[in-house]
């Protein structure tokens, strides 16, 4: 298992500064998370490509900073809405093939917003099919408050669209929707295309690797098992950790695990 970290870590500062940062502590695998329009354009994405390059990085995952807004923009029943949001999303597509990333991350519709798993599956293939054509795929994440953080939902909408389904599994996510990652591994095991890692404690749902009390172990058996060895990508929030040296700690503690 190739241990990673996101550039997202260490917001705000610059994503470009971000991935810098990431490439010196010795990283080989990193997502980065675009964080404004300008980043999906030259020169800030060719400078993001000549330093992933340099420091020998695999970027295997983009993150679009209109996570928030995919409800509106994708997932609504307003289709030239849903059309025109697709076309806004070619340009994340366009700046993943620059970075040699395999997916790009997708949070999709809040739980709040009503719809069906037949319906949502038709949005999503419509977006899936616009990245196919660009050799990518959408890796639909699992995030608390979104109609996929229930992994019955995921596992539905998987099952409507069919073998070109892919799935973020991040075990934060699972601890604030309170289910268990091993629910995920278990129905969608064989659709997990990247997996985003946290250390936790009964009170901290989010904490640097090897701060917390989370058996890894048992995470990296169940995944391996299931049939995914590829990466996990350390993926915290900037008030979860002092330093940045921090992360640099936790990538060494899980190669260690």
């Amino acid at each position: 298992m190739q241990i990673g970290i996101s550039s997202s870590c260490l917001y705000p500062m610059q994503t470009e500064e971000a991935l810098r940062t990431v490439g010196e502590f010795g990283v080989k695998t990193a997502e980065i998370f675009v964080n404004s329009p300008s980043e999906l354009k030259k020169p800030i994405l060719s400078e993001l490509k000549a330093i992933k390059d340099y420091y020998g990085m695999d970027v295997r995952s983009l993150h679009p900073f209109t996570s928030a807004y995919e409800t509106y923009l994708l997932f609504s029943d307003y289709k030239r809405r849903t059309f025109d949001g697709i076309e806004f999303y070619e340009q994340y597509f366009e700046a993943a093939n620059e970075l040699g990333a395999k997916m790009v991350v997708l949070h999709g519709g809040f739980s709040a917003a009503q719809t069906t798993t037949e319906k949502y599956a038709e949005n999503y293939i419509l977006l899936n099919n616009a990245a196919i054509e660009n050799g990518l795929y959408i890796a639909h994440e699992n995030v608390h408050n979104h109609h996929c953080g229930d992994p019955r939902f995921m596992k539905a909408v998987a099952d409507l669209v069919g073998e070109n389904f892919r799935m973020v599994l991040d075990i934060k996510q699972c601890r604030r929707c309170n289910v268990s990652e091993f629910e995920f591994i278990e129905l969608l095991g064989d659709r997990i295309f990247q997996v985003h890692i946290s250390d936790c404690l009964s009170n901290e749902t989010c904490l640097a690797p090897g701060a917390g009390e989370y058996d890894f172990n048992r995470l990296f058996t169940a995944l391996k098992a299931a049939g995914y060895d590829d990466s996990a990508i350390i993926e915290l929030y900037r008030q979860n950790f002092g330093e940045a040296e921090e992360l640099r700690a936790a990538k060494a503690y899980l190669e260690k695990v």
